[in-house]
């Protein structure tokens, strides 16, 4: 199966950028569904998505620690500035979705699992 990258991802998706657009050609391999900082450290896996509706600074550091290829804040939730400052000074790219957690994770199965 061919590698997929953030560009193409939020073209086919309808995501939206908020930190990081210049990462954006970072591969993605699988996605990983959490909002417990814990369980994310210890099960998620680099160049993984991570869906969460978490939105505090922490989730950058747990991304940069993982190397994770970008969050992905559901439920219309907004970061706010220190949050996006950190993530850009961090590397993290954070995405956005209007969707749910369980909507989000769904069409990212599917995205991922499926042909070019």
């Amino acid at each position: 199966m061919e590698k997929k990258n953030l560009k193409k991802l939020i073209d086919d998706l309808g995501f939206t950028c908020v930190a990081n657009e210049n990462l954006l050609d970072r591969e993605v391999n699988s996605a990983y569904v959490s909002d417990l900082l814990s369980d994310v450290m210890g099960k998620a896996q680099p160049q993984m998505l991570w869906v969460t509706s978490q939105i505090h600074k922490n989730i950058v550091a747990v991304a940069s620690l993982i190397e994770l290829s970008a969050i992905v804040i559901v439920n219309e939730r907004k970061p706010d500035e220190d949050m996006l400052k950190l993530a850009q000074e961090e590397g993290v790219v954070v995405l956005t979705s209007d969707n749910p957690a369980f909507e989000t994770a769904g069409l990212l199965y599917n995205y991922l699992n499926t042909a070019p």
